[in-house]
């Protein structure tokens, strides 16, 4: 079945009422009220209840959300059914630090290959993540099918890194490269430059 058209917000909002409805099932909790989950996700309790209404119809009056259900709601809206594959392109040393990271698969999703076009296996060791030259990227991509990348090379070669993953297959990318890449309209970015996000920070100091 189609996935329901939903604005991009409201999904961003969705994975994070699904980190704070996860806290809620590791303390066993198992029901929230509208205000109590929308306090814990920072946002207002009504735009939280417009948000469930992509969902149908959930929540019971007085009563609240039940939070195994609406956890495995929100999950398959986001395709957490099952582990997402990703792979990461460019292994330096902010690459590298994402491999090692350990959230990613908590939330669903699985790194299973990562590509630099100068593999240094001692970036990699002691995991479990395969590491590849890039020459096999975009073999990699149809082969596997897999539809989403972590980006991580430097600027200058990002748009040609991006073209070729696209064409291959790949339809969202966390793009940490600093550069506004170019992407057809079905393809999905999402950009961490984290010198604009100190930037940000800065002005709020003191």
């Amino acid at each position: 079945m189609p996935k329901p058209e939903i604005p991009r917000k409201t999904v961003y909002r969705f994975s994070i009422y699904q980190r704070c409805l996860n806290r809620l099932k590791d303390n066993h909790i198992e029901t929230v009220s509208s205000e109590a989950l929308a306090k814990a996700a920072g946002v207002k309790s009504t735009q939280l209840r417009k948000d469930l209404t992509h969902l149908g119809q959930f929540g019971t009056r007085g009563l609240g959300y039940n939070v195994g259900g609406l956890s495995a709601a929100i999950g398959e809206v986001l395709g957490r059914s099952r582990l997402q594959p990703v792979i990461l392109v460019g292994v330096g040393n902010l690459g590298a630090a994402l491999l090692r990271y350990g959230g990613f698969q908590k939330e669903g999703f699985e790194i299973v290959a990562a590509f630099d076009s100068k593999p240094d296996p001692r970036r990699v060791k002691g995991l479990k993540t395969q590491l590849l030259d890039a020459s096999g990227l975009t073999s990699f991509i149809r082969e596997h099918q897999i539809k989403m990348a972590i980006l991580t090379v430097p600027g200058t070669h990002a748009q040609e890194v991006v073209n070729a993953m696209v064409e291959a297959g790949i339809q969202a990318v966390l793009n940490f490269s600093p550069v506004v890449l170019e992407v057809p309209r079905n393809v999905v970015v999402n950009n961490v430059d984290l010198a604009v996000e100190l930037e940000n920070l800065s002005y709020f100091i003191r």
